[in-house]
């Protein structure tokens, strides 16, 4: 019974959330979606708007702790929040989970009480906005106090960056290459960092992607995140959190699959009956919602585990293609959202490690069990 009552208490809180974000989500993000898919990206106005509103609501900074401006919520809110926006505009999701979890996630984890006062209040009511930068670049210590950064590489909310978090080589002879890492504080404005113009992707064309260059980039010591050449451990143990949250996307976009395609199917009809009652179609139906039920409740699942202290790597969710088909010749057409939903879809197969590397994780993980 207490075990029962603990459970039903933590998804009473978790889905309290909803309703609200659900009602926001809609009414401004719905809007949009013309704009983010046909001229790849939202104008400043709305995009500045949409932002600073989710601050209002409190899911910038949902994992960083309330006397820092956040909400001191857990990976699961976090998910649900992840996922509700995904379903409305992935692109959108992938821009809140790049801003929330890649860098406030990391600044409430491994920031010192300095840069938590610093970055924390402003990030969490969209004062600045904030990617992560991942590369191995030839950067080098040239006086105490302060390294040098010299590299360029595409990131996530590039255009849009107030603040990143970069990581970047610092030690070249470490042994083996992964180590001698340096996490890193970089501001928008800093002597010798600048971006390129935004790219045009195949898809999450409302999510700003951009190259970031850094020619002798000055950084100080006071931004150095975690402590130098340990970056490694920031970065590591950052992504499997990262992998949870951002798997709250996939779950938003098929179950926006689920939103077009049943009605859909209610709706055409052929040979005198709607299509939705051959044996087919309700074989489809069955199975793209037993997929999706599947993927959520071990998304969430993993989510709370994560909560209690026992974080996995082992989290990965997908869309196949089978559901565009399911809508026809319409699925085909740009008139339908179906293609963007599978152009969407694809990213979360490469970013944050392909599905390749993902399998690697979960099958390295089970073999560490046994050593």
């Amino acid at each position: 019974m207490a075990t029962a009552t603990r459970l039903l208490g933590w998804r009473v809180v978790s889905w309290r959330l909803r309703p609200p974000l659900a009602g926001f989500v809609s009414q401004r993000a719905h809007s949009l979606l013309p704009v983010d898919d046909a001229i790849n990206g939202l104008s400043e106005e709305q995009r500045q708007e949409f932002w600073k509103q989710l601050g209002n609501l409190g899911v910038l900074g949902i994992t960083a702790p309330v006397q820092y401006g956040g909400s001191g919520l857990g990976y699961l809110e976090h998910v649900l929040v992840m996922e509700e926006i995904s379903r409305a505009s992935g692109a959108v999701g992938l821009s809140y989970g790049a801003h929330s979890n890649l860098c406030i996630n990391q600044l409430v984890r491994n920031g010192n009480e300095a840069q938590k006062e610093k970055y924390l209040p402003k990030v969490r009511k969209w004062k600045c906005n904030t990617p992560l930068a991942m590369s191995e670049p030839n950067l080098k210590a040239e006086k105490k106090g302060e390294a040098t950064l010299n590299l360029g590489f595409w990131i996530t909310n590039g255009p849009d960056a107030d603040v990143l978090i970069v990581y970047a080589k610092t030690d070249l002879a470490a042994v083996p290459a992964s180590r001698g890492i340096t996490a890193f504080i970089v501001e928008k404005g800093m002597p010798g960092f600048s971006t390129s113009k935004k790219l045009d992707k195949l898809g999450m064309r409302g999510s700003n992607t951009c190259e970031l260059i850094f020619e002798d980039c000055k950084v100080p010591a006071a931004n150095i995140l975690g402590h130098e050449n340990k970056g490694v451990y920031v970065l590591m143990t950052g992504l499997d959190l990262e992998r949870l949250v951002l798997a709250g996307g996939p779950l938003g976009l098929m179950q926006a699959v689920l939103d077009h395609t049943i009605p859909y199917l209610h709706v055409r009809e052929a040979f005198g009956q709607k299509i939705g009652h051959f044996q087919l179609m309700q074989g489809k139906m069955a199975d793209m919602y037993t997929r999706l039920m599947a993927c959520r409740q071990y998304v969430y699942n993993v989510a709370k585990a994560c909560d209690e202290g026992h974080c996995t790597a082992k989290v990965r969710a997908s869309l196949s293609r089978g559901e565009a088909v399911a809508v026809g010749g319409n699925g085909y057409i740009n008139d339908f959202p179906m293609g963007r939903f599978l152009r969407d879809a694809k990213l979360y197969e490469i970013g944050a490690g392909t599905s390749e590397v993902r399998r690697l994780v979960i099958g390295r993980a089970f073999n560490a069990d046994f050593h």
